[in-house]
């Protein structure tokens, strides 16, 4: 018989922290009414995460082993948990690391129940070093204001997604994934249920610098016109600055009859449309990039073992 609701976690070098996610997980599953499987994603650690969720698979049927051939990446990870997950109504996505707090699937399948293929998790508080909370807080904002879609502020990935929403997100092949960019596309409907985001239970952040630079250029290109548009605007205002210096020219000429000598004007002319094709070209080639990467074809990623119900499926 297939769960009502499936749990997708995707790990990365957590061993210090899963013995406590275990149990939080399981003194949770004691109390709930409805059936709940545990997919758990090795997103290719490099300690002993895979062999403690490989064991936990094959002696509690409640919980399946993803193993990823390598390091993917968190949304990539993500992903490949979502199309392993066999919940029929929907599928709880939280983090390893016990910042998403597993206990409030009550309240969030709650909600579900009044009609929301969509329950979003919003921060509302966080317990993060005070550079790391002001670059998120911008970035939200950011792109809220940029977007070409709602991107709900402060949420994550953290949520409740129905069944159908879930099938759609499988069915989208992009390369540079968006997990929450891609939630908020599919439409129906959504609602923000408001939490405080406690500290990791145990070890570091596995989130660099720059993997959410990356994210975050995903968000913005993948969820934005803004990037292509400012191309554009950066010409125009080109334009308009080499006018108003043409103009200020001929002034200067046949009525101060006093042109401006030297190569001043010449380098401020250099260095500033220098600049605008510099920055049109990075801003084309980060697109180009994006298409490069998606038209191979190649897999999101390469699932190297599964253990479903203590059976091993290579």
């Amino acid at each position: 018989m297939l769960p009502q609701v499936s749990f997708v976690i995707p790990l990365y070098n957590e061993s210090e922290v899963l013995p406590k996610l275990v149990e939080r997980i399981n003194k949770l599953m004691d109390t709930l009414p409805m059936s709940v499987e545990v997919v758990l994603v090795d997103d290719g650690s490099r300690d002993n995460t895979a062999e403690l969720i490989q064991q936990l698979s094959l002696t509690d049927k409640r919980y399946h082993a993803v193993l990823l051939a390598r390091n993917y990446g968190h949304q990539l990870a993500l992903s490949a948990g979502l199309s392993s997950a066999r919940g029929t109504e929907a599928i709880m996505v939280i983090d390893g690391d016990l910042q998403d707090p597993p206990e409030l699937l009550p309240d969030f399948y709650d909600l579900y129940k009044k009609g929301y293929d969509v329950v979003y998790a919003v921060r509302k508080k966080r317990k993060e070093g005070f550079f790391k909370k002001m670059a998120y807080h911008a970035f939200y904002r950011i792109l809220k204001s940029i977007s070409y879609i709602d991107i709900p502020l402060d949420s994550g990935d953290f949520s409740l997604i129905s069944r159908r929403v879930v099938d759609v997100l499988n069915k989208m092949p992009e390369e540079s994934r968006y997990i929450r960019g891609m939630r908020t596309w599919i439409g129906f409907k959504q609602i923000g249920f408001e939490y405080e985001r406690d500290s990791r239970a145990a070890g570091d952040s596995k989130y660099s610098f720059k993997k959410l630079l990356k994210l975050a250029h995903n968000g913005i290109f993948n969820f934005s016109e803004f990037p292509i548009k400012l191309i554009s605007n950066l010409g125009l205002f080109a334009i308009l600055v080499s006018l108003v210096y043409l103009v200020n020219t001929l002034v200067q000429k046949y009525i101060y009859h006093n042109v401006p000598q030297g190569f001043t004007a010449l380098l401020f002319a250099i260095i500033l449309f220098s600049g605008v094709q510099l920055i049109s070209l990075g801003i084309i080639g980060e697109y180009v990039l994006r298409i490069f990467f998606q038209v191979k074809g190649r897999p999101l990623y390469i699932i190297k073992k599964k253990i479903i119900e203590a059976e091993v499926v290579d």
